[in-house]
């Protein structure tokens, strides 16, 4: 995709605007500039994705925050560094302190039931989508088996993976690409 800075622009504007198409083209755009960057630092894939899952959820959470003056992926990578810091920080404090992870509740966010383009998702031949599920990485399968094959609502998922509601919506939107870009080679 080609990283204009007028179409950019326009992409964030639209994105403070609310449109979610801008949302996923952001994440399209510089998934791999923030992903890299902590493949980098973490030396650990799994890290490494949680991190860009996290920076992403909170870059769309305050994207009116964002100044114009500034390049997006410096920002993007600011967020993804201190993400990062954040993360080492309380790995310590876990490990010292031996803090229970669950002490904190667990934000109830309503959420509406699966839409029409999720019950077409579920009505496709199962028995190829489900081998393609397969495909993916076990914490991708999981998100997607739960929303569409359980019909979970963004906040179950979010109680039953212990995880904030907007790390589930970025994490199923990156397993729903993976699974179309899967579809597509076939």
């Amino acid at each position: 995709m080609e990283k204009t800075d007028n179409s950019i622009q326009e992409t964030i504007r639209r994105a403070k605007a609310g449109n979610q198409i801008a949302f996923s083209t952001l994440l399209d755009t510089f998934w791999n500039d923030v992903y890299g960057f902590q493949l980098q630092r973490t030396k650990n894939e799994n890290d490494a994705e949680d991190i860009t899952i996290r920076t992403f959820s909170r870059a769309f959470d305050r994207i009116e925050t964002y100044d114009e003056a500034y390049e997006f992926k410096t920002w993007l990578i600011t967020i993804s560094k201190n993400l990062h810091v954040d993360l080492i920080r309380k790995r310590k404090r876990t490990l010292l302190d031996d803090v229970d992870p669950r002490g904190e509740e667990v934000k109830k966010v309503l959420d509406e039931s699966p839409s029409v383009e999720d019950r077409l998702i579920i009505e496709q031949n199962l028995a190829n989508l489900l081998q393609d599920i397969k495909k993916l990485k076990p914490h991708y399968q999981k998100v997607i088996n739960l929303r569409y094959f359980n019909e979970m609502s963004y906040a179950d998922i979010a109680v039953e993976l212990n995880e904030p509601v907007n790390n589930i919506k970025v994490k199923l939107l990156r397993a729903k690409k993976l699974l179309a870009e899967i579809i597509k080679k076939k």
